[in-house]
């Protein structure tokens, strides 16, 4: 018996496959720029969101979007700033997000513990098909965006400061990108759950960096990866009966690891062929091996070397 004939496992692989592909289409940009725990911080932020919508009985989606859209811009500006504050400005914000959303949803209602696991640690396999539209809607907006712009957020990213010289709009690009983040953390939390939404932005990107060189190939690399572990996690998940978001992240870092060894193995073996062998004992430059001239007590002093005498092998001559 198929697991998809059931429409929650079809509605379930939808969500993890796009949000697979989106995940990573991100990822390789804040990888790039050192911020590959942003996403931990915006999601403790969006647990906020989270818990204002459960109370006030609206989608939960939806306002963990714009509370998290507001954090992430606020955290952009903190970071733009360039202070030592702006780490402890940033941990107050971080902390005070995740304890503000579990008091949210601690005063939402009786079910507060089962929802709080959900948006935790994922629940996708409830998702109904109204959220799977908003999840395929929204990261199909940020994949897009990741791709579309690419050569302009590459820029950033690489080199802020030659980025504002040439022309480009830095500050808007760089809330840009704050943005979606906030929305493929959001979109994501019902896939991974918000505690985990990280290794799916960060692994399959540094998956690919192992075998891969330009920027275009690590971003095609990890958005396959994405895909392969997302898939196959849903698959794992409903036959062993896993957690689904912690089954995703597993087989990421599995696939990391995989890598990681054979990549390992092969450089490896490419030293090992690359050993050169003895080198060829050399003769100092005043010595001529020539067997037809032979060394006389009447031969005439030459100004070039003395030959030596092979049937005399410890006899060497030298000049004169």
């Amino acid at each position: 018996m198929s697991l998809f004939q059931y429409d929650f496992m079809i509605r379930a692989l939808v969500g993890a496959l796009v949000i697979g592909l989106a995940a990573p289409a991100l990822g390789v940009y804040l990888v790039q720029r050192r911020m590959s725990l942003i996403g931990d911080g915006v999601g403790h932020v969006a647990l906020t969101g989270v818990g204002v919508g459960l109370l006030l009985d609206q989608s939960p989606v939806l306002t963990a979007v714009i509370v998290a859209a507001v954090a992430a811009v606020a955290i952009e500006l903190i970071r733009e700033r360039g202070r030592t504050s702006g780490d402890v400005a940033l941990a107050m914000l971080f902390y005070g997000g995740i304890a503000g959303g579990v008091m949210l949803v601690g005063l939402s209602g009786s079910r507060s513990n089962a929802n709080l696991m959900a948006y935790l640690f994922g629940s996708l396999t409830t998702t109904s098909p109204e959220d799977l539209v908003v999840i395929v809607v929204l990261a199909a907006v940020v994949l897009t965006t990741m791709v579309a712009l690419r050569p302009a957020l590459f820029a950033i990213c690489h080199d802020e400061e030659y980025a504002r010289v040439s022309g480009l709009p830095v500050r808007a690009l760089n809330l840009l990108l704050a943005v979606t983040t906030a929305v493929t953390v959001t979109i994501a939390m019902r896939a991974v759950g918000l505690l985990l939404i990280s290794a799916l932005m960060v692994v399959p990107v540094a998956t690919a960096q192992l075998v891969t060189r330009g920027f275009l190939g690590t971003m095609l690399a990890a958005m396959g990866l994405g895909l392969l572990a997302s898939g196959s996690g849903v698959w794992l998940a409903g036959t062993a009966n896993t957690a689904l978001g912690a089954t995703i992240v597993i087989l990421a870092i599995a696939l990391f690891l995989v890598v990681s060894v054979g990549v390992a193995v092969r450089r490896a073996l490419a030293r090992r062929r690359a050993v050169p062998g003895p080198e060829p004992h050399v003769e100092p430059c005043d010595v001529v091996l020539d067997s037809a001239r032979r060394t006389t007590p009447d031969a005439a002093p030459t100004a070039g070397p003395v030959p030596v005498d092979l049937e005399t092998p410890h006899r060497t001559a030298v000049r004169r």
